[in-house]
């Protein structure tokens, strides 16, 4: 378990994903040695990473929700399987390990092979269905609630970077690949090591970051086991909604602490969430009690999570 240091870590992580320990340190009122040490320990003890990603438009890429079906021991197989692409992220082990649930990223280039080619020739499978993300209302670029709330209104000011005009999101061009790729590994690599890996000087990576970041083509992700922050009960939420209202009720999912991910997709359900729970109880009493509160919902289908076998950063 985390103590209210790393919790702050994290917030601070989220707002400023490259922040110097120093500055860090200063905001919460600890020392840089001390920032650098929890750090640490939470990248050895919970998985802490923290990633640079480009944004799917300004990459030219969409995105693919995938469902698979197969035994259990196939699921395992395939799962790790698909950690190992480059192409994927969030591969989770759902309803008993019987269940696959994986996001992919795809670009009119790859001709969707893995949708169209690679899944179906997979030995073991009994089902699938592929979702195509239309549009998110929480994941991505927008931090969880439920992770980003161990900050004062002031520290998070001292940390908060601009806004980024997204309206303006540049392409990202055939120079960036190198800068994208090492920031996949890590986010918070330094100038001299990203100059190292693209060739470009400091003072271009610097800008480029900049350029980037502000335009909204590139963010940064912080992914930590929510196990270690007390979510020990995780499911994935697939709900009908009438068309009218679907962009009503995902704007009412976003504002709930519970949902590290909302998005409405294709396929037989229009709307697909994430829940994070303290306990199976607390899940139930979510289920009834807010998602069951909101109007124009008109079917549910909740499989529990048992493991992400990848999340946002690349499988190592």
């Amino acid at each position: 378990m985390v103590d209210a240091i790393d919790r702050a870590l994290i917030h601070a992580l989220q707002l400023d994903s490259r922040a110097p320990y120093s500055r860090i340190g200063e905001v919460l009122g600890v020392s840089t040695q001390t920032v650098a040490r929890r750090f640490n320990r939470l990248r050895a003890e919970a998985g802490l990473r923290v990633v640079g990603l480009p944004d799917s438009q300004a990459a030219g890429q969409a995105q693919w929700l995938l469902r698979l079906t197969a035994a259990p021991q196939a699921a395992r197989e395939l799962a790790g399987a698909l950690a190992r692409r480059p192409d994927t992220s969030w591969v989770k082990l759902a309803s008993g390990g019987t269940e696959i649930v994986a996001t992919v990223h795809s670009s009119p280039s790859d001709g969707n092979q893995l949708l169209l080619h690679d899944i179906p020739r997979t030995a073991g499978i009994t089902a699938v269905s592929a979702h195509y993300l239309l549009h998110l209302y929480v994941g991505g670029p927008t931090a969880w609630r439920g992770r980003v709330k161990s900050l004062t209104a002031a520290q998070q000011a001292a940390l908060r970077t601009t806004a980024p005009d997204r309206g303006s999101a540049r392409e990202l061009n055939a120079g960036d690949a190198k800068l994208l790729t090492a920031l996949g590994e890590d986010g918070r690599m330094t100038l001299a090591d990203l100059s190292e890996r693209t060739g470009w000087s400091a003072a271009t990576v610097a800008r480029r970051l900049e350029e980037l970041q502000q335009s909204g083509a590139l963010y940064y992700d912080v992914d930590v086991d929510p196990v270690v922050l007390g979510y020990t009960t995780s499911a994935m939420l697939w709900l009908s909604v009438q068309p009218a209202y679907l962009d009503a009720v995902g704007r009412a999912l976003a504002e709930h602490d519970e949902l590290p991910f909302v998005a409405a997709t294709t396929g037989r359900t229009n709307l697909v969430a994430q829940a994070l729970c303290d306990s199976p109880g607390a899940l139930h009493s979510y289920l009834v009690d807010r998602v069951g509160a909101i109007e124009h919902i008109t079917a549910i289908e909740t499989t529990p999570v048992l493991r992400t076998v990848k999340a946002a950063a690349p499988f190592s």
